[in-house]
């Protein structure tokens, strides 16, 4: 067999993820069609059922494998070994701030908090999977905050527990604040009072 061919399935499942998370991202979960997964991913519905057993599987996966990896790529890989976690966290801020404006993705908001929102009260594989990912990120944010205290880039007498989860709240405040609001202004207006907070936790 050739390594393409032994490749395929990963790739047709890879397709299926993003195509999934394209759909529920736009739609929610509960409005987003399978029938729209598989015409996103080029497969068949057949192809789609050998790697999921149904849309519940297929949305766990979602959180997983793709919104759990864009939470790492966009909040905690930009903390790893900082010594000045402030602007590494300002700069996330207003980069996918406007990122997000550019690209039109803030009319849908965030995509974590869109499942949280919605699914999160009625099924508990998404909550446990959501509330995980949630904290692993208030956790990230507080480590990088108690180094930064100790490196002296840190005010000595904050909270990282309580600053890591107010930082938290503020993205998902923010990005709501997109979707509801329709206003790209006011999103960026909102990440820019979020950067003026974290510019009074320096010493």
């Amino acid at each position: 067999m050739s390594t393409v061919s032994s490749r395929q399935p990963d790739v047709t499942r890879r397709r299926i993820l993003d195509a999934a998370f394209r759909e529920f991202f736009r739609n929610g979960f509960q409005g987003g069609s399978l029938n729209r997964v598989v015409e996103g991913a080029g497969v068949t519905k057949g192809a789609l059922f050998h790697h999921f057993a149904g849309k519940q599987e297929l949305g766990y996966a979602v959180v997983d494998e793709v919104i759990g990896p864009l939470l790492l790529e966009r909040w905690l890989g930009p903390l790893d070994g900082a010594a000045d976690p402030v602007s590494a966290m300002q700069r996330s801020f207003r980069r996918y701030a406007q990122e997000d404006v550019k690209g039109g993705g803030y009319l849908n908001g965030c995509p974590l908090n869109n499942l949280a929102q919605e699914m999160s009260p009625l099924d508990e594989g998404f909550h446990a999977r959501i509330h995980a990912l949630y904290g692993l990120w208030r956790s990230s944010f507080a480590a990088a905050l108690r180094r930064g205290a100790e490196a002296g880039t840190v005010r000595c007498d904050t909270s990282p527990e309580s600053a890591a989860a107010l930082l938290v709240a503020l993205q998902m405040g923010i990005w709501g604040t997109g979707k509801s609001s329709r206003s790209a202004a006011l999103m960026l207006e909102a990440a820019e009072a979020a950067c003026e907070y974290l510019e009074r936790l320096r010493p």
